[in-house]
C-alpha cells in the first residue's frame, strides 16, 4: 500500500489516527503493532510470514546476547548477524549468485545450468533486516540491561511509517520512545505539515519528473541526441531524490503524529560540493549505518592509507549490493567509492578552495553519471547511455524538446529549485518574521500554513484521483 494512494490517504491513515487517539495509553503500542502488520500484509501474506519470522529470530538472538551473566554474548551477536546476512542472500541475492556461477562455468568451458530459485523479494527486506542488525549491535553495546519485550522489538521493526522504505531507524534512537512517549498538539501539527510536504514532493515533483525520465530512458538509446540523454538523467536525478525524500518526509511526519521523533534522512544532497559531502546529505540513515556498523568496525581510517581505501571499497561495494543484485548496482557503489578515494588523495582539499559553482558542478556530474547505472540495470545499456551523454555513437533523432511540454518544463524547474535551499530559507525568514511580530501576524502566518497544507493535500488528491503516474523506486529494495 503506497503512502501516495487514495486508499491510504483517505481510509487507512484516518482510521488508524482516530483509533490511536481514542484508545488508552497502554493500548497504543499494541494498536500500532497490529495495524503495522496489517499494512505490511496488504502487500502479501507470505511476505508477512517472512517479516514475523525474522522478528522472532532476531528477538531471540537479542535476548541471548543479554543473557550472559551480565556480559553481552559476542557469540550470539555473530550468530544473529550471520542469520540476517543469510536471509538477505536467500531472498535477494541467490538468483544473482546462481546466474553468475552459470556464467563463470561457461567462461571456463564447463557450461552450467543451475536452475534459479525464483524467490520473490519481500517488500522492504533490506530496510527491516538492516534495522534488526543494528538492534543486535546496539543491544550488545548497551549498558542498559532492561528486559527485552517481544512487542517492543516487533513494533521497532514493523512500525508502518518506516517499514518498507525507511528511514533505517536505530534501536537506541527509538526504544525509549516506544516504551514511553508523550504526544502533543504541536508535534501532531508539525507531523501533518511534514507529511503534506512529503506527499507534494512525491506526487507532484517526483511523479512529474518520472514521466519525463521514463519516456526518455525507455527510448532507444541510439535514437537519443546528447541533449535528450542529459534531459533523461537530470529528470531521473530529480525523480529519485523527491521520490525517496518525499517518502522519508511522510514517514517522519506520520511518526510525529504518533508521538515519535524519527531522524532526518536527507539534507539537500544536490548542493554538496564533494562526493564525501553528498553522502553526508543523501540517505543519511543508510550512510551512517554503513559508517557505524561496517566502516568503523573494519578499522575506518585509523590504519594505513591502503587499509582505509580497502575499507571504503568494501563499504561501497556493499552499498551497491544493498540496492540491488545486479552488476550495475555494484558498479554504482564502487564508482562512488572511487571518487571518495580520489577526494581523500587531495581532490577534496582542492574542492574546498575553488568557487562553489565549480565544486557543485563536479559533484552533480559524478552523481548523475552514477545514476545512469542505478537506473539502467543492464550494464552495457548504462555504458551506452553515458556515451550518448558525451556525444558518442552518432547524433540520434530524438531531441530533448520532443519529450517536453509546458507542464513538464514547469515541474522540472520547480523540482530543481526545491532541490536547493531557497524554499527552506524562505520558510526560515517567515519564522523570523513571525517571532518579531504581534499576535495578529502570527495568526495570519498560521492561517497561511494551514491553507498551504490543505491546498497541497487537495491538489495531490486530485492528481491521484485522475490516475496520474505514480511509481515508487525504493519499493524494490
Amino acid at each position: 500500500m503506497l503512502f501516495s494512494s487514495l486508499l491510504f490517504l483517505f481510509l487507512f491513515l484516518p482510521l488508524v489516527l482516530a483509533a490511536y487517539l481514542a484508545v488508552p495509553r497502554s493500548w497504543k503500542n499494541g494498536l500500532l503493532l497490529l495495524v503495522s502488520i496489517l499494512f505490511y500484509a496488504w502487500g502479501g501474506v507470505s511476505y508477512t510470514i517472512v517479516l514475523l519470522s525474522s522478528i522472532l529470530l532476531n528477538h531471540g538472538c537479542a535476548v541471548m546476547i543479554q543473557r550472559n551473566d551480565g556480559t553481552p554474548s559476542k557469540r550470539w551477536l555473530k550468530a544473529g548477524i550471520l542469520l540476517n546476512v543469510v536471509v538477505l542472500i536467500v531472498f535477494k541475492y541467490l538468483d544473482f549468485i546462481i546466474r553468475n556461477i552459470n556464467a563463470a562455468g561457461g567462461l571456463f568451458g564447463a557450461p552450467l545450468a543451475i536452475p534459479e530459485a525464483g524467490i520473490h523479494l519481500p517488500l522492504g527486506i533490506s530496510f527491516f533486516t538492516f534495522q534488526q542488525m543494528s538492534m543486535l549491535w546496539d543491544v550488545y553495546r548497551s549498558t542498559d540491561r532492561q528486559p527485552l519485550r517481544l512487542t517492543e522489538t516487533a513494533l521497532y521493526v514493523a512500525l508502518f511509517p518506516q517499514l518498507v522504505a525507511g528511514p533505517i531507524v536505530r534501536y537506541h534512537d527509538i526504544i525509549d520512545q516506544i516504551r514511553k512517549r508523550a504526544g502533543s498538539m504541536i508535534l501532531f501539527r508539525s507531523g501533518v505539515h511534514r507529511f503534506a510536504i512529503g506527499l507534494f514532493r512525491k506526487v507532484v515533483l517526483a511523479n512529474g519528473c518520472a514521466s519525463v525520465a521514463d519516456e526518455v530512458m525507455g527510448s532507444g538509446i541510439s535514437d537519443l541526441t546528447t541533449g535528450a540523454a542529459w534531459l533523461g538523467i537530470v529528470a531521473y536525478s530529480l525523480q529519485i531524490y523527491f521520490d525517496f525524500s518525499g517518502y522519508s518526509d511522510m514517514a517522519i511526519g506520520m511518526g510525529r503524529m504518533f508521538g515519535f521523533n524519527i531522524l532526518e534522512n536527507f539534507n539537500f544532497p544536490y548542493i554538496a560540493r564533494s562526493i564525501q559531502e553528498f553522502w553526508r546529505r543523501w540517505h543519511i540513515s543508510l550512510s551512517t549505518w554503513f559508517r557505524d556498523y561496517v566502516y568503523i568496525p573494519l578499522g575506518g581510517n585509523r590504519g594505513s592509507g591502503r587499509r582505509t581505501y580497502l575499507n571504503l571499497s568494501i563499504v561501497f561495494l556493499l552499498t551497491g549490493l544493498w540496492h540491488g543484485a545486479t552488476w550495475s548496482f555494484v558498479f554504482w557503489g564502487l564508482f562512488h567509492g572511487l571518487f571518495l578515494m580520489i577526494e581523500r588523495l587531495g581532490l577534496g582539499r582542492w574542492l574546498q578552495r575553488v568557487p562553489y559553482p565549480v565544486a557543485g558542478a563536479y559533484t552533480l556530474l559524478v552523481v548523475m553519471v552514477g545514476w545512469v547505472f542505478f537506473r539502467l540495470e543492464e550494464f552495457p545499456d548504462a555504458m551506452e547511455y553515458v556515451g550518448r551523454m558525451f556525444g558518442a555513437g552518432g547524433t540520434g533523432n530524438l531531441s530533448a524538446l520532443m519529450f517536453l511540454n509546458r507542464e513538464s518544463v514547469a515541474t522540472l524547474l520547480l523540482a530543481a529549485t526545491a532541490a536547493t535551499m531557497l524554499f527552506k530559507k524562505m520558510a526560515e525568514a517567515a519564522d523570523r518574521w513571525e517571532s518579531g511580530t504581534g499576535a495578529v501576524g502570527k495568526w495570519v502566518l498560521e492561517v497561511l500554513r494551514i491553507v498551504m497544507v490543505v491546498a497541497a493535500l487537495f491538489y495531490c488528491a486530485i492528481q491521484l484521483n485522475a490516475g496520474s503516474y505514480n511509481p515508487f523506486i525504493y519499493f524494490r529494495f
